[in-house]
């Protein structure tokens, strides 16, 4: 089966509908790892495309707290903003979709989670250390989480000892894919919506689960689509122009 993997659209239909023509022909279900909405202006255009296409999708702890299901003092002021604005602008359709979905499952031989294993809404595993205590909370092979915005691959080697490798996943012009091999593996696709890598392109993976090849990829968006959108509808400034620089 071929998976297109995202996460983190965050209502940014534009970055959405842009990996969506990038990746066309090249996958049959998506696997969403979610916060489809938070930070955008797009909620219910965002809503509306994902679920025209076959699809399995994870709730994220934006679309949580867009639901009510978190505090929204635990958010930063600028989110907090988009999440009370998003609450005001989205339907009840999209609301309904929303609350369908769990923060992880798995389809065998991966393990499906939006922020952590251990922490499926809200955890961050930027660093190895906390990839090691992360390795204890699923039993397959491999987990794919979003949340961070920032593509990365944490890998379990055991020998004599146990030892958890980070490393940034690599973008070849030709589409190579690397093979997800014997290692236990974390992997973190990067954000479609809300890049923070200090690369504002849209993120996403394609995987092979027959052959366990995985390849990350990027594309450019018209972040000036997205950005003047929020303009319209008053969005705070910061929110606005960090689209454009991917921080």
């Amino acid at each position: 089966m071929r998976v297109l993997i995202i996460s983190d659209i965050h209502a940014n239909f534009a970055a959405f509908e842009t990996v969506l023509t990038d990746a066309a022909g090249q996958w049959d279900i998506i696997w969403f790892l979610g916060d489809l909405v938070g930070y955008g202006p797009d909620p219910n255009e965002c809503v509306a495309e994902l679920k025209k296409h076959n699809h399995i999708s994870l709730s994220g702890n934006h679309d949580q707290a867009v639901l009510g299901n978190l505090d929204i003092k635990l958010f930063n002021r600028e989110a907090n903003f988009a999440i009370s604005w998003t609450q005001d602008v989205l339907t009840e359709e999209s609301r309904a979709y929303l609350q369908a979905f769990s923060s992880k499952t798995v389809k065998e031989p991966f393990t499906l989670a939006h922020a952590s294993p251990r922490y499926p809404v809200w955890e961050y595993i930027i660093d190895p250390g906390t990839a090691a205590e992360n390795f204890d909370w699923f039993q397959t092979p491999y987990c794919f989480v979003g949340h961070t915005h920032v593509p990365v691959i944490f890998e379990e080697r055991v020998s004599s000892r146990r030892e958890i490798y980070m490393r940034a996943p690599f973008y070849m012009e030709s589409g190579e894919p690397f093979v997800l091999g014997e290692s236990r593996l974390i992997i973190n696709p990067g954000s479609v919506g809300q890049p923070r890598d200090s690369d504002p392109r849209a993120a996403y993976a394609l995987l092979d689960t027959e052959a366990l090849m995985c390849m990350f990829r990027r594309v450019e968006y018209p972040v000036q689509v997205t950005q003047r959108r929020m303009e319209k509808f008053g969005m705070p400034r910061r929110l606005v122009e960090r689209l454009a620089h991917g921080v």
